[in-house]
């Protein structure tokens, strides 16, 4: 289910030059704010959550998800050169997961390494926030990482309409429409926040036991659907 080659030319794609720039910019501003908020506010649990929470988990882990997860697939789609890919004898299932596998790391390293960092200078891992967060933004990872290779297979606007998700439904509505939240990642991810931080401090919509289910069935049926649509893909390359 894993080809080494593909993942190869896949890190390639994803951590050229000008896309690792752009990966970099958030995770870089997340520690600028972490270091001015702890040398103008000092240690404070409530700060760093609203930090942590308000800016890394809600704004920067899905938009670098956005970046690594159609970046993994949609370039090579848009310009054709996927057609070379699939004419490899390589199963589509195995393309599928590898590149998933690939943009999961790249989202993983670009987003809770930063947030586990900002964590620390913030309040120094007080009542475990840091590591609660940075738990939550690798849970975040996957689902982000599969939602949005999926996004690259089946639109040629995956990015815009990832954006558009990341910023509005997650950043937005996710964060102040009840409903919805409960259709969020963030979320999800949250519920396994709070089970890690002490006290109640991390809080979520969402219990643990469903955000378990909802964050597993996303990623699975995200996967599965993108290895079906590559092999529809094929077959009309193929006619």
């Amino acid at each position: 289910m894993y080809d080494p080659t593909v993942a190869r030319l896949t890190y390639r794609a994803l951590l050229g030059r000008r896309r690792a720039l752009i990966l970099g910019v958030l995770p870089l501003l997340l520690l600028v704010i972490a270091v001015a908020v702890r040398a103008l506010a000092g240690a404070d649990d409530q700060t760093s959550v609203d930090v942590l929470g308000g800016f890394a988990l809600a704004t920067m882990v899905p938009i670098i998800g956005v970046i690594a997860g159609t970046g993994a697939i949609g370039p090579e789609i848009d310009d054709g050169s996927v057609v070379y890919l699939l004419s490899k004898p390589i199963k589509r299932p195995t393309i599928i997961f590898t590149k998933l596998i690939v943009a999961i790391a790249v989202t993983m390293v670009f987003s809770a390494v930063p947030t586990l960092f900002a964590g620390l200078i913030l309040n120094g891992n007080g009542q475990q926030v840091a590591v609660a967060y940075t738990i939550a933004a690798l849970v975040a990872s996957i689902a982000y990482a599969a939602l949005f290779l999926l996004l690259g297979t089946v639109s040629r606007h995956a990015v815009v309409f990832g954006l558009v998700y990341a910023l509005v439904w997650e950043a937005l509505f996710g964060s102040l429409v009840p409903g919805a939240r409960t259709l969020s990642v963030q979320q999800w991810s949250l519920a396994v926040a709070q089970k890690v931080a002490d006290g109640n401090l991390v809080t979520s919509d969402v219990g643990l036991p469903t955000a378990t289910v909802l964050l597993a069935a996303v990623t699975v049926l995200a996967t599965w659907y993108a290895g079906q649509k590559l092999r529809s893909l094929t077959l009309a390359g193929e006619e």
